[in-house]
């Protein structure tokens, strides 16, 4: 699987600076933060589909733990999502 979770991303964080910060890593397929429905605002986390696996383990490495706008992000492989009910 090609996709990252990030966590503790800033809350005005947009989806095109996700994948810009991801972009200097390899090349990004998809960058998406999670919106919360009811307020509209950012949940703080998202996710990142990389092209290839050799990118996301770079990117696990060289971003996890990285501070972006005064936050330490976290950065792993995501994990399968599970089925709603």
């Amino acid at each position: 699987m090609n996709k990252l979770f990030v966590g503790s991303l800033p809350f005005r964080m947009t989806d095109e600076e996700l994948h810009q910060l991801f972009a200097q890593v390899g090349p990004v397929v998809s960058a998406k933060i999670i919106i919360d429905r009811a307020t509209g605002r950012s949940k703080g986390f998202g996710f990142v589909e990389m092209e290839n696996e050799s990118d996301v383990a770079k990117a696990i490495e060289q971003l996890n733990g990285s501070e972006v706008d005064g936050r330490t992000i976290v950065v792993n492989e995501a994990r399968p999502e599970a089925p709603r009910r």
